[in-house]
């Protein structure tokens, strides 16, 4: 309904990035580039070195989405993260707030994890908006692509509007370079 009020003279990205700033959106994006499909055989969710992680290339997204986020929003920013190491590096490399891992966030490619639970429970914590500050998710591709039926590029993110709908409705697609 406020996007409904937001000028008309914005551009939909610009109305996009609003609509996050006031609790009416929130960011979903995909870890930065960590080359590479999946983990290594012998992955261990705490040990980040059986995990594929990110590359110079993808610390570098990283500290870009950082800068982005602090040019469109003075207020602190809440970031959610899988617990996969590449995950909690990109949102630590933003450096704009802690990091809190969310389990429901975490991958299920090639089972790992359980897809349509996870997706009902990312749809329920998302029912609780509007959040209290701009929120970041920083998840997998596979999360995403199921949440919105989009394949994110490494390191892309997603503007999805709040309260969430069938099908999601996505009001931007963003990479922060």
């Amino acid at each position: 309904m406020l996007l409904l009020l937001l000028p008309l003279s914005l551009s939909a990205d610009e109305r996009a990035w609003q609509a996050w700033r006031h609790g009416d959106a929130i960011l979903m994006m995909r870890h930065a580039l960590a080359p590479g499909t999946g983990d290594p055989a012998g992955f261990v969710l705490e040990d980040c070195s059986t995990q594929r992680n990110l590359n110079e290339r993808g610390r570098q997204q990283a500290q870009a989405w950082g800068r982005l986020l602090q040019q469109q929003t003075q207020d602190s920013v809440q970031i959610y993260s899988s617990q996969w190491c590449r995950c909690l590096e990109t949102g630590q490399l933003m450096a704009l707030s802690a990091v809190e891992p969310l389990p429901l966030l975490n991958s299920f490619f090639a089972g790992r994890g359980d897809g349509q639970a996870q997706t009902s429970a990312l749809r329920a914590f998302l029912a609780q908006a509007p959040f209290s500050s701009p929120t970041v998710l920083i998840s997998h591709q596979v999360n995403i692509t199921a949440l919105t039926g989009i394949f994110p590029a490494s390191g892309e993110g997603l503007l999805i509007a709040l309260p969430l709908t069938e099908p999601v409705t996505v009001l931007a697609r963003v990479q922060p370079e």
